[in-house]
């Protein structure tokens, strides 16, 4: 059970960093168009 929560809280974590990334990413695109 506690191996199975383990492993959803990882996927968590990977799913909430990588939207960090798309988030930052979207960001970075979004000023060199301005630019």
């Amino acid at each position: 059970m506690s191996a199975g929560v383990g492993f959803g809280f990882g996927i968590g974590r990977f799913a909430a960093f990588v939207l960090v990334l798309y988030i930052l990413l979207v960001i970075v695109l979004s000023a060199g168009l301005w630019i």
